[in-house]
């Protein structure tokens, strides 16, 4: 597996491409995140390794960023998602005191009123519909957020303090294509946050962002969890997944006090009949022990045929432990989280 030179912590990180001099992308886990992955030096073939046309070029690449900002009373999450044919977007804001979401969408054929950036730490992904709209800018190792609707507005800035080490790598997906993914969470938060145009308190709020693009499976699914929070005194973060980026590696980490650790292959076990009932998250090997109790999902059916989704996202609390390689345990005791199912024709 290959692996990039580690460097100390700045606020930009060095050059790094994703797409080799072969015209393919270099694989593995990296200690620092992609900064291009110039997409037009990509050699795309078909499966029966033929050159692929244009058209196949530009429809099948994907890219969608994600945004969450974890609160003990409060959870914001922000997301922007390319899939050629549409550009999408959501907010919400999840209330645990009465388990409410307050939310608002776009939707833009063809991409039109929007933008991605094909460097996971520089650019702009927005879209915009009316006088409602999404903003996520990555700057180096920070992001910034920017949203604004009648109901909901926020302008944030997510940073990982002295350290930075992303979850960064590449794998191969299906015959031809690749899936790059970056995330990092139990990032600091600053700005200001409105609900109903009052402030919300900010203070004691962790942020994660999720970038993922590439040529990925016509028919996907995936699972996933998320968490930032803390621990005691200590901060506390994990990403993990089954279904998407699984070819000789995974996207399963966590983070404490801003260090990485690489988790093994997850199972999630959960009945998508019962929306209440928990799910069960784990390793074979019995490093991770946890379990997610839902409280309130956004959920989100699109079938037209070509396209097709059905997406279920749910903000509850995490129980369980996970111990890292070094011996050191993560305590979850109901600390606010995600969790989510996801069917994708794309």
């Amino acid at each position: 597996m290959a692996m990039m030179v580690a460097s100390e912590p700045s606020t930009q990180p060095g050059s790094f491409k994703l797409i080799q001099p072969d015209g393919q992308p270099q694989f593995g886990l990296f200690t620092q995140p992609v900064t291009e992955l110039n997409l037009a030096d990509f050699i795309y073939r078909t499966p029966m390794d033929k050159l692929a046309s244009r058209l196949a070029r530009w429809a099948h690449y994907k890219q969608f960023q994600f945004v969450s900002v974890s609160h003990p009373d409060w959870i914001l999450a922000a997301a922007i998602a390319d899939i050629r044919y549409l550009c999408s977007g959501f907010a919400y804001l999840y209330q645990r005191a009465d388990a409410s979401i307050t939310e608002f969408k776009l939707l833009q054929p063809l991409s039109r009123n929007s933008q991605m950036s094909n460097s996971p730490t520089a650019g702009l992904a927005r879209i915009t519909g009316g006088a409602n709209y999404i903003s996520i800018e990555p700057q180096g190792f920070s992001w910034q957020l920017t949203l604004q609707s009648a109901e909901l507005s926020a302008n944030l800035q997510l940073t990982p303090g002295k350290a930075a080490e992303p979850l960064a790598l590449c794998l191969p997906t299906g015959y031809a294509g690749w899936t790059y993914t970056q995330k990092h969470n139990a990032l600091q938060v600053s700005g200001d946050l409105q609900l109903h145009q009052h402030p919300l308190p900010i203070s004691g709020a962790l942020g994660g962002y999720d970038f993922s693009a590439g040529f990925m499976r016509r028919e996907t699914s995936w699972r996933w969890g998320n968490l930032s929070g803390y621990d005691g005194q200590q901060r506390i973060g994990f990403n993990l997944a089954a279904g998407v980026n699984e070819t000789g590696g995974t996207e399963n980490c966590c983070w404490l006090n801003g260090k990485r650790y690489i988790l093994p292959p997850m199972q999630f076990v959960f009945n998508r009949q019962q929306t209440d009932a928990s799910w069960q998250v784990f390793s074979q090997c019995g490093t991770v022990q946890l379990q997610f109790m839902p409280a309130a999902k956004r959920q989100e059916r699109l079938n037209l045929g070509l396209l097709a989704s059905n997406f279920r996202q749910y903000c509850g609390s995490w129980y369980g432990t996970i111990t890292l390689c070094d011996g050191q345990k993560i305590s979850c005791s109901g600390q606010q989280g995600l969790a989510e199912d996801h069917f994708a024709r794309w």
